[in-house]
């Protein structure tokens, strides 16, 4: 396999076979195809020709669950006070004034913001699918589209979780705001969805917007073009007391117990946030290996309470990290706050080890949106980390062997330093190499959306 680009690390985190560890001079030789060729620990000194990387090198982040739009609210719904439920209609506003040109630059802004922040690959539960009012664009899918070119132009990788969108609350028809996210039924949401076609940068999953948004007799629909095709199936799960109490109502199960009847759990189904569930729940999540995806950031900042992540981590279910309407974007602080949160709810320490923390932002987040060959560096990896600086005015101090310790729980996505991506760098001494003036790029997306 020829060489196509040589990276020398100052400290890298590397598989093990007594687990990850953290060994000095380490050089990552990446062949023409985006993949790792060769990694050698305690190489000695850069040699000629390698791009020197200062610091800890990792894994790229994978941000498990991201709706793009949701970045533009930072700020505006934090004014005063409120419920989940008026957070939500001011999240409609804000969906209503895009089309596809004003999201290609919203996104390509915030994806660019991710890539700062370390993340190298996202996955984007969307369902902005039309026109506001359910027009149909000539391009059904042109808001997916440009999602997936904004990706591209941000230089990270994209699994489209395409949601499927239909009631406003089992059963009820949706609401005005609500109407560009509906395909009709879940059988033509399937046809809309089977003509999105991947890219070398990007994957095509599903979704299940919630229980209470497609009826129960058409999740089996979504879950069914998932398994066909093998690919990722997300969908929220019991974020809201209150839409356990409406489905119990509805159909006398909770939320978990009607995704088990109607086959949506399992080994590529992730559920997010799952925060309100029975021991039962915990069970039939458990049982079928589905991975648990919590958003910390956000599941603070809307009160939604703290899931039960560790019992179910424990239960056997893996766990993967995402930043949802991006209150902040930066995946170390999503890591610190799972092991914070149970801190807090049990008044004890060390229910995660920092290793742990870090994998379920890397290796496990990446399987969970369908890239299993990334999220670890080693030979045949796709050539995807991010560099981590040791000596700012949070990591300095701790020596380099803590270097994992001292990224999870010190760190900030201000100290990423720089991204690489298919072996290609895309962030540079902490400057995007695509959109050199990200928070410019931001700004002009955002106010370009004129809501009041």
């Amino acid at each position: 396999m020829s060489v196509a680009k040589t990276y020398w690390a100052e400290h890298a985190w590397l598989p093990h076979v007594n687990g990850p560890v953290v060994e000095p001079d380490v050089l990552v030789e990446v062949a023409a195809d985006g993949r790792i060729a060769r990694v050698v620990p305690d190489s000695g000194p850069c040699p000629p020709g390698a791009v020197r990387l200062a610091g800890l090198l990792v894994p790229g982040q994978a941000n498990a669950h991201s709706h793009a739009f949701h970045r533009a609210l930072r700020g505006t719904v934090q004014v005063g006070s409120g419920t989940f439920w008026t957070w939500r209609d001011t999240m409609y506003r804000f969906a209503a004034a895009l089309d596809p040109d004003s999201y290609l630059a919203l996104a390509t802004a915030v994806y660019a913001e991710m890539a700062l922040a370390g993340i190298t690959a996202v996955g984007e539960f969307h369902y902005l699918h039309h026109a506001p009012g359910g027009a149909r664009y000539a391009d059904p899918n042109a808001m997916g589209e440009a999602l997936i070119e904004a990706a591209a132009r941000a230089g990270i990788r994209i699994t489209l979780l395409d949601t499927c969108y239909l009631s406003s609350g089992f059963g009820a028809e949706l609401t005005k705001p609500q109407l560009r996210f509906g395909d009709g039924d879940a059988n033509a949401w399937a046809e809309r969805a089977t003509a999105l076609r991947p890219r070398e940068h990007a994957r095509i999953g599903a979704a299940i917007h919630s229980v209470r948004a497609v009826p129960a007799e058409q999740l089996g629909t979504v879950a069914h073009w998932a398994a066909m095709r093998k690919a990722p199936l997300h969908v929220h799960l019991s974020e809201q007391t209150a839409e356990n109490d409406a489905c119990l109502t509805a159909h006398g199960v909770t939320p978990t117990r009607l995704l088990a009847d109607h086959g949506v759990l399992g080994p590529r189904t992730s559920a997010v946030h799952a925060t309100h569930l029975s021991e039962e729940d915990i069970k039939l999540l458990s049982d079928s290996s589905t991975v648990i995806c919590m958003c910390p950031t956000t599941e603070r900042d809307l009160a939604d309470g703290i899931g039960p992540a560790r019992q179910l981590a424990r239960a056997g279910c893996p766990v993967t990290l995402g930043s949802d309407s991006h209150a902040v974007i930066d995946p170390f602080e999503e890591a610190r706050a799972l092991e914070l949160n149970e801190r807090l709810r049990s008044r004890t320490r060390g229910h995660w080890t920092a290793n742990a923390l870090l994998r379920a932002g890397t290796e496990d987040g990446h399987a969970s949106l369908g890239w299993p060959e990334a999220g670890r560096i080693e030979a045949g990896a796709l050539a995807d980390f991010t560099v981590l600086a040791l000596d700012s005015v949070r990591t300095t101090g701790p020596t380099p062997r803590l270097g994992v310790e001292t990224a999870v729980f010190a760190a900030t996505a201000s100290d990423v330093r720089h991204v690489v991506v298919g072996g290609r760098q895309i962030v540079i001494d902490g400057v995007h190499a695509l959109v050199p003036d990200v928070a410019s790029a931001l700004q002009t997306s955002i106010s370009a959306l004129k809501v009041s």
